[in-house]
Parts: structure tokens; C-alpha cells; sequence
């Protein structure tokens, strides 16, 4: 608010996370008191800002109902995966330990992350359906990691569950490209019904189908690339794994279902569009990047037969101008285009 009364500047709230139903996700209503200091901090923060880039429909009608928020102030701009970080490679069987199918979950390990009920789904699913033929691979640090791990212990699970910790991006895209089915055990609460889980965006990067709980976000990220069971029913929750295991097909359908998501309506390609028309909506003057480039293209035209070039300093193909000086911008435009047509 100072920065906006005092000096004119405009505030963009990029609202990620629900900061009050993550306390209760965390801390299951105790602590009330300091739960009411967040959603006034929130209800304050949605106030001062100018515009508001929610992550999904849900978080916008939060900034709507409990922000007090025009509607029009407010610009989904979904997230969305890194295309490029992230690569289909070939399968690598031995990641799977000598096992016939690998079911992988990937994620920050946190209390209210589910992967204690992921264990109780892969006790069912071993112990119960009997499933000795299937790896388990729990890619991820965090908080919760030691703890869980030391429960799949105590469980006996050992020799079915894998803690790889944190790892590079291309260890990841090995392990998720060796997959046969991945999961999604956040249980239900205010806060993962509401929110996008980026594991599940993850997952259809890769074209693999997805088991998890009915969540509202999570059908509206993953449709019909997932498989959904009742919410926090672990024994369901084994038996889809179970089911899609046995089903090549359909396995097949889902990923593919999933990939194309990713790549279409999902893609930055097309949710930028959101972000680029509150942009606009900040600055109306704003040039697109085609006017900007068609400016400097004119400018370099308009100089094409000025002076001899004089730089001050070159290092290699970099060169160096002075701050804001347009007309050194220009000279080593034109320095740039006549070598190049020297050269070719």
C-alpha cells in the first residue's frame, strides 16, 4: 500500500498457493487464531493488488468470494510444465529392480502430501492382492521423507519401495520414462481439492497414466488421463494401480490422452495468452514482441548509411553499448548485419 500511495507503483498478486487451507492441511484446525491472521493477510493482499494471476479457476473464485475481487481483475494463467527440461527417453528396465511393472510417485514429501497413504495402498496392494511384480519408486526429498521411509521399513515394504531423494532432471526423465503407471495419493482437503498439483502435469508430460484421489483440480488438470478413486480409500486406491497394471490398452489411451493435453491446451503456448492480456491491461501501451522487432528493424534501416562504426569495447560476439543509447544500438546492429552479409 505505501508503494502504491507514495510512489505510483502497481502491485500483481501471483496468488500459488492457498495459505489458510494449507495451515488446516497442516495442522488440522488447531491453531485458529493464528489461522485467522492468514486469511487476513490474504483478504489484504487481494485488496491492494491491482490484478490478481490466480493458477486455476478454483484459486480465482477464492480471490472473488473471499478477496472481494472483480471477476475482470483477475487472470487465470495456469501452470504448466518445462517442455524443454523435460524429455521422453527410452525405457531403462533395470530401474525396475528386477520387477515385471514400475509404479513411480514424484513430489516434495511434506505431512500433508499423502505418502503415508500411498504406503497403506502399496501394503494392500502386495499383502492383499498379492502383487509381488511391481517396483515401487518414491522420487523426492522433503520434510516427511525420513519419516516415510522409515515406516516402509517398519511396514516391511524394503524390497518394493525405492526413496531416491532429490535428483537431476535427467535421472527424473529416466524414472518417469521407465514408468508404467504414476500416483497421486494427496488425500482430500480444502486445500488439495482446490489446488494444481504439478506431478500430475508432470506425469502427461511423459504420457503416463495416472492414478488418484477424485479431487476437483485434479480432474481438471488430467481428465480422462486418470484414473480416480473415492478419496483417501486406500484399498481403492491399490486396486486402480492394480487395475491398470493389468491393462496395456488402456494404459496406452490414458498416456496418450494425457501428452496431447500437455502439448495442446495445456501448453504455454496457450495459457500465456492470459498472462500477456493482464500485462496489457497493466501497461495499454505495451508493444507485442512483433512491434518491437518491426522497431528495430526500421531503426537499423533508417541508419543502414550512417558514419563508420566506432565501439568501444568487443569481446568475441558480444559487444558492448552504453545504457539506453540508441544510437550505439543502432551501429552495432548494422556492424552485425553487414559482416553477416559479408560472410554469406
Amino acid at each position: 500500500l505505501l508503494y502504491r500511495l507514495f510512489l505510483g507503483k502497481k502491485f500483481v498478486f501471483d496468488h500459488h498457493d492457498l495459505s489458510p487451507e494449507m495451515f488446516d492441511a497442516k495442522y488440522h484446525g488447531k491453531k485458529k487464531f493464528l489461522r485467522k491472521i492468514l486469511l487476513w493477510l490474504e483478504r489484504m493482499t487481494l485488496k491492494s493488488a491491482r490484478l490478481v494471476l490466480s493458477t486455476n479457476e478454483s484459486y480465482k473464485k477464492v480471490a472473488v468470494q473471499r478477496g472481494g475481487k472483480d471477476p475482470g481483475d483477475v487472470y487465470v494463467v495456469r501452470t504448466g510444465p518445462d517442455l524443454e527440461r523435460l524429455e521422453l527417453m527410452p525405457p531403462e528396465p533395470r530401474l525396475k529392480r528386477g520387477k515385471k511393472n514400475m509404479v513411480c510417485y514424484l513430489g516434495e514429501m511434506c505431512p500433508q502430501d499423502g505418502v503415508d497413504v500411498l504406503l497403506q495402498s502399496i501394503d494392500y496392494f502386495i499383502n492383499d492382492l498379492g502383487r509381488r511384480d511391481t517396483h515401487f519408486m518414491l522420487v523426492g526429498g522433503g520434510p516427511a521423507m525420513p519419516e516415510m521411509k522409515r515406516l516402509s521399513e517398519e511396514m516391511g515394504l524394503s524390497d518394493y519401495v525405492e526413496f531416491t531423494g532429490r535428483v537431476s532432471d535427467e535421472d527424473l526423465c529416466r524414472t518417469l520414462s521407465s514408468a508404467d503407471v504414476c500416483v497421486d495419493p494427496d488425500p482430500w482437503s480444502e486445500w488439495s481439492n482446490h489446488s494444481t498439483m504439478n506431478k500430475i502435469l508432470e506425469y502427461m508430460t511423459f504420457g503416463k497414466p495416472i492414478v488418484a484421489f477424485e479431487l476437483e483440480e485434479n480432474k481438471n488438470s488430467a481428465r480422462e488421463a486418470a484414473l480416480y478413486v473415492k478419496p483417501n480409500d486406500t484399498e481403492l486406491f491399490a486396486r486402480a494401480i492394480d487395475e491398470l497394471l493389468n491393462d496395456s490398452e488402456r494404459r496406452h489411451r490414458m498416456g496418450e490422452f494425457g501428452a496431447a493435453r500437455i502439448q495442446g491446451h495445456l501448453s504455454w503456448e496457450h495459457t500465456h495468452k492470459a498472462l500477456i492480456a493482464a500485462y496489457h491491461r497493466l501497461f495499454p501501451k505495451m508493444m507485442t514482441s512483433d512491434e518491437a522487432e518491426q522497431n528495430i528493424l526500421d531503426l537499423v534501416m533508417n541508419h543502414i548509411m550512417s558514419d563508420s562504426i566506432n565501439l568501444a569495447h568487443k569481446d568475441e560476439n558480444l559487444y558492448f553499448v552504453g545504457f539506453d543509447d540508441k544510437q550505439d544500438i543502432v551501429q552495432v546492429a548494422e556492424k552485425i548485419l553487414y559482416d553477416d552479409v559479408q560472410q554469406n
